[in-house]
């Protein structure tokens, strides 16, 4: 886990991992965030770390309400295809609230709907990981 910066502290994570899980919220300037990331993966792919691999693009912050986060769903998909996740994790109140309890939401409310898209997450990571051929899995 990298904070939402492109700091030495991230680089050394992305020289040090196989691979990268991309949560992005579904808002404007977290398209350009986006782009900045992306470069800065392609750079440490190139001349540090070349099985540095997107893992997978995870929408957050989602309000269907909106059609700015409608809008971001469709260019992050139209970018990433297959890599971007099923699961879409929601504006939550409950999720925002978890943190200030110093609890993970799977303790805080493992019934809220923010609670159930993170075990839907969980379980689509481990199919993802399943589908890999023997060899390119995570150690």
């Amino acid at each position: 886990d990298c904070p939402p910066s492109l700091g030495l502290l991230t680089i050394n994570a992305l020289v040090a991992a196989d691979s990268v899980l991309v949560p992005i919220q579904c808002e404007y300037y977290a398209l350009e965030g986006l782009g900045q990331l992306m470069n800065t993966v392609q750079l440490v792919k190139r001349s540090l770390n070349p099985a540095l691999e997107v893992e997978g693009v995870l929408l957050t912050m989602f309000d269907a309400r909106t059609n700015l986060s409608i809008q971001v769903v469709d260019e992050v998909k139209k970018y990433f295809r297959s890599k971007v996740y099923r699961s879409i994790v929601p504006r939550n109140v409950r999720l925002s609230e978890a943190p200030s309890h110093g609890k993970p939401i799977a303790l805080y409310d493992p019934r809220s709907r923010g609670a159930e898209v993170y075990q839907d997450l969980a379980k689509e990571v481990l199919e993802r990981e399943q589908e890999k051929p023997r060899k390119t899995r995570a150690r």
